[in-house]
């Protein structure tokens, strides 16, 4: 064993000299079957490397997972000699996957999503409500919609836990996909996202969202009358990423007016990072209404009066077609249709 407490005995060595990261490793002379994996694997060392390989340490999946880490240790090492091959190559600066490493986790993640929903059936099978419930969220929803939806389910369902993940469509859609996430709630997608890396997605409305353009209430511009584009062309933007469909919708704004996009733009979806921007300087954003609507009404932030920049879209949430919604996954959709209907 090295010193890195991750099994070598299988390595191939050239000069005793470590093998290099990225190298085949040396493969098992047997032949791995399900009768082998079923008898031999334990669910808790597949936990561990699943830690492990998406932390890319073994200190970091072991505070993770609350475990010591020679525990962590010792389980990569049982699962190395069981398949005869090195998993993970070790560096100052973490661990390397190797290739069988790459292949072994993608059916891992599959299998530990699948393990979770297992859970939350079998909890409610035996009268329990409880489960979990990982909620990818966009901006559109995380101001208003989602927290109220939140709130309830906790309120009426304490046992429930709820994870929710910020972030761009780009990242929680594949999310949702390979089971990282149970829903996303936010803007929808285009019609041509019906699947995401294969996997069949429903993308459920639950209302149309409106767009405004705000600016700090201390703004010069805070109190006009009326705007044009070409007056806000020179002024400072807070801009979706470029991944956004929001963005390839203001770039078309800008293009079929003549103008290019603004020079002096700063790139964000944090809809908080946004706020803080527009209060501290001359800045411009544009945020979904329900984002921006307890802002304005609190005097923090001013409308600028245009619909050049139209809708927001239609905003609601998107599940997995090819599985049925966890019991706590489902009582919180209920509540974003409760919540989505009182909208005035």
């Amino acid at each position: 064993m090295m010193g890195d407490g991750i099994s070598r005995s299988h390595r191939e060595q050239d000069d005793g000299s470590r093998r290099t990261a990225g190298a085949a490793p040396r493969m098992s002379n047997f032949r791995i079957t399900p009768n082998a994996l079923s008898h031999k694997l334990k669910l808790h060392q597949l936990q561990i490397f699943e830690r492990v390989l998406a932390r890319r340490s073994l200190s970091r999946a072991a505070s993770e997972l609350h475990l010591t880490q020679p525990t962590v240790t010792k389980a990569i090492h049982d699962l190395e000699a069981f398949f005869g091959a090195t998993l993970f190559e070790r560096s100052n600066r973490g661990v390397t996957p190797t290739e069988l490493a790459l292949v072994l986790g993608r059916r891992v993640h599959a299998m530990m999503a699948e393990v979770r929903y297992m859970a939350d059936d079998i909890d409610a099978v035996l009268g329990g409500a409880s489960g979990h419930v990982v909620v990818g969220t966009l901006i559109a929803a995380s101001a208003k919609l989602l927290p109220e939806a939140i709130a309830r389910l906790m309120t009426e369902h304490p046992g429930i836990q709820v994870t929710v993940r910020e972030g761009p469509s780009a990242q929680l859609l594949p999310a949702l996909a390979t089971g990282d996430v149970d829903i996303v709630v936010g803007r929808l997608p285009g019609a041509d996202m019906a699947s995401i890396s294969g996997v069949a997605v429903d993308h459920h409305k639950l209302y149309r969202e409106s767009l405004c353009l705000v600016v700090g209430a201390q703004h010069p511009m805070a109190h006009a009358q009326s705007v044009s584009l070409p007056d806000l062309i020179d002024h400072i933007w807070i801009l979706p990423a470029p991944t956004s469909p929001l963005r390839a919708s203001v770039e078309r704004t800008f293009f079929d007016a003549g103008l290019r996009l603004p020079a002096r733009h700063v790139e964000s979806l944090s809809l908080l990072t946004n706020i803080g921007i527009l209060m501290h300087s001359d800045a411009l954003a544009l945020i979904p209404y329900d984002a921006a609507a307890q802002f304005l009404s609190m005097g923090l932030l001013a409308r600028l009066p245009t619909d050049v920049f139209g809708d927001f879209g239609d905003v609601g949430y998107s599940i997995r077609a090819d599985r049925p919604l966890t019991p706590a996954c489902q009582r919180l959709v209920d509540y974003l249709k409760t919540i989505a209907a009182q909208r005035p």
